[in-house]
């Protein structure tokens, strides 16, 4: 017999930045793990140190196409969630936000497993309501070059609330604000890898329009507790809840926070703003702080210490393997 704590769980896009994180903390509470991702973003090295565990299987596939398991628990996390990714083939980011919502929602009906929905801050597009709250209904352009995460992302809020409608499916849906920490893609485009990794080079540190636009950063940690305990809240909590650090901080503050903390002599450059990049982002978090009892609690600085010791790893493993390559053609 089972032990009654130890559940079977799916995470989709387990390889990915957040999903390896989550599949490393419910291994550490003793749970059954199948990590799936196809490794359009992901990529082994995230999970490498977890495929000796007895208890963690990884699999190649791809969401947009059915999968055939039996577990308890489904994190639906599989979609590429940097500009430069999603925009690479965004009708595939269709599919997969789409897709890949309809299959994991037909194989929680089918196996009566509770699901989780990682949607996103973007459903709220350039809001007009700063910070957001879960009621705004959002101000998103529904055929411009982001729209194929947006509407995505908006499209599979929906399909899950019908499935809850309709067929009484145990759901949970989690709107996530900016995150950053250790695992995230080095060349993802966004604006934390960004600037880390250009500041560690050395390059001049990109910022678009004037700066002054805003984000919210949530240390990684913090979001991993907040998907659990929102996984685990009683069957009538739904969603969506924002997830997300309510410390609101400009473009400018934060590349300067990191030349500090890298130690740098990157300058800073102003670029064009792209199409459709939201003003503002700050998550309103009171429903999280009430239903969850969580709020984050990582400081910024420390987060951001953590991430550079992180990245400045991997640009070191970088420089060693490109040596080895120029020795062994040598």
């Amino acid at each position: 017999m089972r032990e009654a704590y130890r559940k079977r769980i799916l995470v989709t896009g387990g390889a990915g930045f957040l999903g390896s994180h989550l599949c490393e903390r419910l291994l550490a509470q003793g749970h059954d793990v199948l990590c799936v991702d196809n490794f359009y973003t992901g990529t082994k090295d995230n999970i490498a140190h977890l495929l000796d565990s007895p208890n963690f299987e990884l699999m190649r596939h791809d969401v947009t196409f059915p999968l055939y398991v039996e577990v308890d628990e489904i994190y639906n996390l599989a979609c590429p969630a940097s500009p430069i990714h999603y925009q690479h083939d965004p009708v595939q980011t269709t599919k997969t936000s789409v897709h890949g919502a309809i299959n994991m929602l037909g194989l929680a009906k089918r196996v009566h497993a509770r699901i989780f929905q990682a949607s996103t801050s973007e459903v709220y597009g350039d809001a007009h309501v700063h910070p957001q709250q879960e009621a705004y209904w959002g101000n998103v352009n529904p055929i411009g070059p982001r729209s194929c995460y947006d509407e995505g992302k908006r499209c599979a809020e929906t399909l899950f609330m019908d499935y809850r409608r309709q067929h009484g499916l145990s759901i949970k849906i989690a709107r996530i604000f900016n995150t950053y920490g250790p695992r995230m893609h080095p060349s993802d485009g966004r604006v934390v890898s960004n600037f880390v990794m250009q500041a560690l080079s050395g390059e001049p540190i990109t910022v678009y329009g004037e700066g002054t636009q805003t984000r919210s950063f949530c240390y990684v940690d913090d979001m991993i507790d907040a998907f659990i305990r929102l996984m685990n809240t009683p069957e009538e909590v739904i969603g969506p809840v924002n997830l997300g650090n309510p410390h609101e901080l400009s473009m400018l503050d934060i590349a300067r926070r990191i030349i500090e903390l890298t130690g740098s002599s990157s300058e800073i450059v102003f670029k064009p703003l792209p199409m459709d990049d939201p003003w503002h982002r700050q998550p309103d978090v009171s429903m999280a702080r009430e239903v969850l009892g969580w709020m984050p609690t990582t400081a910024l600085d420390e987060g951001l210490t953590r991430t550079v010791r992180h990245f400045r790893a991997v640009t070191e493993a970088m420089q060693a393997r490109s040596a080895q390559c120029r020795q062994a053609m040598a």
